[in-house]
């Protein structure tokens, strides 16, 4: 992750910096000679910084999982120094073994790779005095029978041994990596389906050096073009159906697609996967494709692969229950599938019109090829009909089925296929009078026949389906352990009903009209066996965070219930086996599942984590961390003792061994795991609130919870800091410079409870979270009276104006993380009026027009560096405020003598601004 995603940002400077360079005339996008040779001062002082880095060898030893590669990246320098190719293949099949210590390889060699793989580096790095032993005996040759990529390059063709063996070995180079692409797109059918095996193996998963371009190719291949020769009345992408399932299961696994996250692209892999959709999911399964392996590939196959993986894009999981859990939105919850298309579209309209993006296109590759034009759901009708649908089942119970239509005969025939065993038991009122007399074998085949319709229409009907067999259920006409297979079978028949089944459950769900049911182990599973050992276990975990929550229950003999919608889905899930063909399955209902549980009244996720905890013991410290997280959503006293445990744990302010250092490392630990001695290790506080903050109900009550204990912290740092000055001051006779350097340890103290404080409210509530605070929160503080701090004797209030200046911090900080520090992304938009609403605030406080409840010292240290910050770092946000707030901000500052800040302050406010700036420059020089 270190050295693809840091190295591509590194790239993503470099380029905007070079790309202001670049003079628009001279460069095209056919002379990429004089971008090349443009260097700027970031590319400068990457490559002085990486030649330092050889100075400490310490630092660089190699993870044992990454020594292979790193022995290959210093053989290619050698090879380089020794007058070698790269591709007589000897560096592919080195090993730690095949190289004397004295040149092995190390992380510098990783990272110097991953430049030149970006163009942030060439080739003359190898030359670097130290980066490599030129002494080392390099062959000249490897044996032929050593299948790899430089093999590939050499034109050997895709036989079965090298197709293993380029599966399992990731790309070194974009060369390679553009051949494979080549090949998926011009070799034969059997070629291409090869090619799309290795680009969605180890160089997805491990390589990356080429891993970016690696994601994009995929997303390329997933979006054909028509051929200029087709003619056909079906879709063209009909006929690509075994390559597209190929990619698809390739990047199904949830590692994959956390990489297409990490890497920005999942808007643009949704735009490719929504054609997928409504093409193999508008088709019947009549037509199939034999795949190489002899299994029969359906349209039904292609659409749930297609349509599993843009659910997970889109945290399918958590809407439906989000709008119960909490009042306002988290960050990332408004996916959907009409959102990721604006922010795919967003993010194509303007590329490769600026000097930086022709810079970032020859990075990626030459001939990728990519479908520009915009996307909207209309698209796609018959995925805007089920997400309407979608839509419809979370806001209200299903209605609207006809006898004799359809779908009715659809929802007829699916409750058939999943209650067959059990007769006609789990019919509802559903049923047809008509078509019911046939035998049970004729009936199978009849069922068969009546599903080879399209998903879509099966997707439609879903629903009542699982309406009716819930019912049923609800009324004893099924068990529940039939009711539990034949949702199995329903997912096994279409694995796309996933989606239904999650949807249809979790509202029903938060709508609570079902009665619970008793887990008694006989009609549903039962967690008594080890339920009040996972309660017992997670009052431990929470209270090794510095949380206390005494109404927790450790026990008790009350029976364990579960909403009756679900124990169904918990007993769905435990009926899947733990191998790869139910990974897909289980990643989808998971989360779901979890979130879910997390909701619904306490103990009902300790519930779920008991059940599968005796089905997977190994799980057991996950699903009690699981389980722990949802304290914070049934208790707000408990989200409160988190948040000061986050705070005294990074400012070291906690007496615990683990924290009193403080920093990043106390805050955010080392995870969790019994393979520490004694069991299960404490969690730190950060790690549980990163785990836990989506399912806090109320979270517009955290950022005066937030602001509150930034002012505790300012005044535990200024205490101590006083009580270790008073100290030291014994000891020497350099009071005042002493007094000096503790002042500005408080303000790297107190900075870092600000960015801490930012970043708790950013991740909580995002830009709505932080509007609130800077419009509401803030002014509120100040216009409310607070009780006058003693400062211990020191002069000027040093407590206040610290407390100033960490608010000052705190709010700019918010600020950049909602808005951006530029006027060009789409957030920036949305800056202007909270900025010029909160300024217009503080004007009119310089005014005199508003009484403050604070201390004079915090008021003028929040002003005085709220200023400081917008002049020294935040320059665009000048520009939105209105000229008139400027010029009554700049009387204010003149008042305190600040006559610098506010000459500053209008120069950057524009022309409109520039009269009253050089007004004031001529008074303060008469």
């Amino acid at each position: 992750m270190l050295l693809s995603i840091t190295t591509l940002v590194v790239a993503n400077i470099v380029e905007e910096e070079e790309s202001e360079l670049i003079d628009e005339t001279d460069c095209s996008p056919s002379n990429p000679t004089k971008e090349k040779q443009t260097m700027g001062r970031c590319r400068k002082g990457l490559i002085s910084s990486l030649q330092m880095l050889g100075d400490y060898e310490a630092l660089l030893t190699p993870p044992q999982a990454v020594c292979s590669v790193a022995n290959q990246a210093a053989a290619k320098a050698i090879m380089f120094h020794s007058g070698l190719t790269v591709g007589n293949g000897y560096y592919e099949c080195m090993s730690i073994n095949d190289m004397p210590m004295n040149c092995s390889g190390n992380l510098r060699h990783l990272i110097i790779e991953a430049c030149i793989s970006r163009n942030l580096l060439d080739t003359s790095a190898y030359l670097w005095p130290g980066y490599v032993n030129v002494r080392a005996n390099i062959p000249h040759s490897v044996p032929s029978q050593v299948p790899g990529w430089s093999s590939l390059m050499k034109g050997s063709p895709l036989t079965p041994t090298l197709i293993n063996a380029l599966v399992a070995t990731p790309a070194s180079s974009l060369p390679e990596i553009e051949k494979i692409y080549e090949i998926a797109t011009k070799g034969s059918d059997d070629e291409k389906i090869s090619a799309a095996s290795i680009l969605c193996g180890a160089s997805l998963v491990r390589g990356w050096n080429i891993q970016e371009q690696v994601v994009l190719f995929i997303i390329s291949l997933l979006s054909p073009p028509v051929p200029a020769d087709y003619s056909g009345s079906e879709s063209h992408l009909i006929r690509y159906a075994p390559f597209f399932n190929v990619l698809l299961v390739g990047i199904s696994p949830v590692d994959c697609i956390q990489i297409f996250s990490l890497h920005g692209m999942v808007p643009l892999l949704a735009g490719a996967l929504m054609p997928l959709c409504e093409v193999f999911g508008s088709t019947a399964p009549n037509v199939s494709w034999t795949l190489p392996t002899g299994e029969e590939l359906t349209s039904h196959a292609v659409f749930s692969n297609a349509f599993t993986i843009l659910l997970m894009l889109w945290k399918f999981d958590h809407p439906p229950v989000e709008h119960v859990m909490r009042d306002a939105t988290s960050v990332g919850s408004e996916r959907s599938p009409d959102y990721l298309l604006l922010v795919r579209n967003s993010k194509l309209s303007a590329f490769g019109k600026s000097a930086k993006d022709r810079l970032k296109i020859r990075r990626m590759s030459k001939i990728l090829n990519f479908c520009m034009e915009p996307i909207f759901m209309d698209s796609f009708p018959k995925l805007k009909r089920w997400y309407r649908q979608h839509q419809k089942c979370i806001a209200s119970t299903l209605s609207g089925l006809v006898q004799g239509t359809t779908v009715h005969q659809i929802v007829d025939a699916l409750l058939n296929m999943m209650f067959r065993k059990i007769g006609r038991a789990a019919q509802s009122s559903t049923s047809t009078t008509s078509g019911s007399s046939c035998s049970s074998a004729s009936g199978a085949e009849d069922i068969l026949a009546r599903l080879k319709v399209p998903a879509w229409d099966i997707l439609e009907g879903a629903p009542y389906v699982l309406d009716a067999a819930l019912t049923a259920c609800a009324h004893g006409r099924i068990a529940p352990r039939e009711l539990a297979t034949g949702l199995k079978d329903l997912a096994d028949f279409l694995p796309a009903t996933l989606g239904t089944i999650i949807s249809y459950f979790s509202a029903e769900v938060t709508r609570g009209i079902w009665k619970p049911v008793f887990m008694n182990g006989t009609d549903w599973p039962s967690p008594l066996a080890n339920l009040s050992v996972v309660l017992q276990q997670i009052k431990k975990f929470i209270a090794a965070t510095g949380v206390d929550v005494p109404s927790l229950e450790t026990g008790g003999s009350s029976p364990a219930m579960l909403p009756l919608p679900l124990a169904a889905l918990v007993s769905l899930t435990i009926t899947y086996k733990l191998d790869k063909s139910s990974e897909r399955s289980l990643v989808l209902l998971g989360p779901a599942m979890s979130s879910l549980g997390g909701s619904c009244p306490w103990p009902c996720m300790p519930i779920i984590s008991a059940l599968w905890a005796q089905k997977v013991k190994r799980w057991n410290d996950f699903l009690v961390f699981s389980s722990a997280r949802t304290v914070f959503h049934h208790n707000s006293d408990a989200v409160v003792q988190l948040l000061r445990s986050c705070f005294t744990a990074t400012l070291g302010l906690s007496p615990s061994i683990m924290c009193s250092n403080g920093g990043v490392g106390a805050l955010l630990g080392h995870g969790f795991g019994s393979h520490f001695s004694g069991g299960m290790a404490p969690v730190s506080p950060g790690i549980m609130y990163l785990r836990s903050h989506r399912t806090i109900r109320d979270i517009m009550f955290m950022t005066e919870e937030i602001v509150s204990l930034l002012m505790f912290s300012v005044k535990e740092i200024a205490s101590r800091l006083s009580q270790e000055k008073m100290e030291k001051l014994k000891k020497t006779t350099f009071g005042l410079r002493y007094g000096q350097v503790s002042l500005g340890t408080a303000m790297t103290r107190v900075k870092l409870a600000a960015s801490l404080g930012a970043s708790l409210v950013w991740l909580s509530g995002g830009l709505s979270l932080v509007q609130s605070l800077i419009k509401e929160t803030l002014p509120s503080w100040f216009i409310s009276a607070h009780t006058p701090e003693l400062d211990r004797g020191e002069p000027g209030g040093v407590v206040s104006m610290l407390r100033g200046y960490a608010l000052a911090y705190f709010a700019v900080l918010c600020g950049t993380f909602a808005w951006g520090v530029d006027s060009v992304s789409p957030e920036s938009r949305r800056r202007p009026k909270v900025l010029d609403s909160h300024l217009e605030f503080v004007a009119s406080a310089l005014d005199g027009k508003i009484s403050l409840g604070c201390d004079y010292a915090t008021w003028r240290a929040y002003v005085t560096g709220f200023v400081s910050l917008m002049v020294g770092c935040t320059h665009k946000w000048v520009l939105d405020v209105n000229v008139d707030v400027l010029k009554r901000l700049s009387n204010g500052l003149r008042q305190w003598n600040e006559e610098e800040l506010a000459i500053a302050l209008l120069g950057l406010g524009g022309a409109t601004a520039a009269g009253t700036a050089a007004e004031l420059i001529v008074e303060i020089g008469a």
